[in-house]
């Protein structure tokens, strides 16, 4: 791996492009075009990642945002096109569009891969947006895979290099740089055509995390696929010659210069070298529970703690003490009051570790759907409970969720339940059990199950085997066949809920 550095320049500098971050994330794009990039352990982490997405998005397809976003998508079929979750077999859209619903219904539940570092991502996103690609330009399967090896790559390295959350800008600035370096991967594109392609996604992607607090709307499952689509759009007009605000990074009113440290700021971004092999993927962890990542593991500890804490009317107080950022983004430390509101929405209740800890305590587990229901939410018991949890930072977890070193970083944390007589219980967990770190990491075994559980009365179960059948073939797959990544379902029932949406435009 080599050390970039990254830092502002004057206009006078006259930068050369080859010492641009972008260019650089470009030559990591291109460079994996040779065979020996394909990693076998990062390949099936790319099976696995595919069925995770499929998994959560097949779940969430009679949700209200996914709907809306299919609705919109149906209004530009394509030939050839690509393939939407949820509509019929052989209907096909453009595939920006293809990508806006895809992407929406991978995200909406929060419930796919994650990676954390200097900021927040899930990498899983890329994957609609290059698998739409590749079936509307005639790809196989191997070339997906080559493709969204590349976009991990990207995607991880910007992660572990590049803060945006210290300066409220949203992650998926990170997302849409990663899937256009993913597409020309894939696409075998030239470097100066993808280098203005992910100029070009930045510039056009970058947003504030307002998405992310306060009252949290639908709109955080729209963010990631907005910058897909967008990634593909940028991708288009580089193919076509046009260029891109340059440097996008480095330059003096640039993204460095003027989103995040400043005029002073520096980075460090570690990429491969030329012919290393392309394993990010396998830096990066997927989620059991459908909440934010910093959840999973304080559910966990919630459901191992259940027993020993007793009645739960007999509880004090909770403290839960963790990182900087659970105590800021989804703990009492983000100020926010809809945190602790009962008839907050669901995106809002995601990011409310002190209602998540609270329903996961009193139910021993947590479920997708009924965890976020109304009526769960707003059980007085649940909320007398939930009152009673805040957040504190420790610096031990924040040095921890931050350390280097994979095998010890940490995201979880330690929970302190004081009761009415005094007495004190108390226990931590480091990281979730479905971590690699973890007490059950998952394997395909469990990415299996997932699926089969999420899919379960919506995907017949000889559906389900020719799923699991087609994905574990990936690269083996001809153009025809990717549509076969995408579960067989009762799209009548999936259009009679999309007739009861409001129309818009398209």
């Amino acid at each position: 791996m080599i050390d970039h550095q990254v830092r502002v320049h004057p206009s006078a500098d006259r930068l050369p492009r080859e010492e641009q971050l972008a260019w650089k994330l470009a030559v990591v794009a291109t460079g994996t075009q040779e065979a020996p990039d394909l990693d076998a352990e990062a390949s099936e982490m790319v099976i696995n990642r595919i069925i995770d997405n499929a998994s959560v998005a097949v779940a969430s397809l009679r949700r209200r945002p996914v709907a809306v976003a299919r609705a919109q998508a149906v209004g530009h079929p394509a030939a050839p096109g690509a393939s939407a979750f949820g509509l019929p077999a052989g209907t096909t859209l453009s595939p920006e569009w293809a990508a806006w619903a895809n992407g929406t219904a991978v995200r909406e539940l929060d419930f796919h891969d994650t990676y954390l570092a200097a900021d927040y991502s899930h990498p899983g996103d890329n994957i609609p947006p290059l698998l739409a690609v590749a079936q509307h330009t005639g790809r196989s399967g191997a070339d997906l895979l080559r493709g969204i090896t590349a976009a991990y790559e990207i995607h991880v390295a910007l992660v572990k290099g590049i803060c945006l959350h210290a300066h409220r800008i949203d992650h998926v600035a990170h997302l849409s740089a990663a899937t256009a370096g993913g597409i020309g991967a894939m696409l075998r594109l030239d470097t100066e055509t993808v280098y203005q392609a992910i100029q070009q996604a930045v510039h056009t992607t970058t947003a504030t995390r307002q998405s992310r607090k306060g009252e949290i709307s639908s709109w955080k499952a729209f963010a990631p696929a907005f910058a897909g689509k967008a990634a593909i759009e940028a991708v288009d007009r580089a193919m076509r010659g046009e260029g891109s605000p340059s440097p996008i990074y480095e330059g003096e009113d640039g993204f460095l210069a003027w989103m995040l440290d400043g005029p002073e700021a520096s980075y460090t971004v570690t990429l491969p070298e030329p012919g290393e092999a392309r394993r990010a993927i396998l830096d990066t962890y997927t989620k059991e529970h459908s909440a934010e990542y910093q959840a999973q593991a304080i559910i966990d500890l919630a459901r191992g703690l259940r027993e020993e804490a007793g009645p739960l009317d007999k509880v004090r107080s909770i403290v839960l003490h963790t990182s900087h950022h659970t105590h800021h983004v989804i703990g009492s430390g983000s100020g926010d009051p809809q945190k602790y509101d009962p008839t907050a929405s669901r995106e809002t209740l995601d990011h409310s570790v002190p209602y998540i800890f609270a329903v996961a305590l009193e139910d021993g587990g947590w479920h997708h759907e009924r965890s976020y229901a109304p009526e769960r939410a707003q059980c007085p018991a649940t909320v007398a409970l939930w009152q009673k949890i805040t957040t504190v930072e420790d610096p031990a977890w924040t040095r921890r969720y931050h350390d280097p070193d994979p095998a010890r970083r940490a995201f979880g944390g330690r929970a302190v339940i004081t009761l009415d007589g005094g007495t004190v219980i108390e226990d931590e967990l480091a990281v979730a059990d479905a971590h690699p770190a973890g007490a059950r990491p998952f394997d395909r075994a469990g990415y299996t199950a997932k699926f089969r559980t999420l899919t379960d009365g919506i995907v017949t179960p000889a559906d389900q085997d020719s799923f699991l059948r087609s994905a574990a073939r990936l690269a083996e797959l001809d153009t025809d066949a990717l549509a076969s990544l995408f579960p067989v379902v009762d799209t009548d029932a999936v259009a009679a809920y999309d007739a009861t949406l409001p129309k818009g435009l398209f």
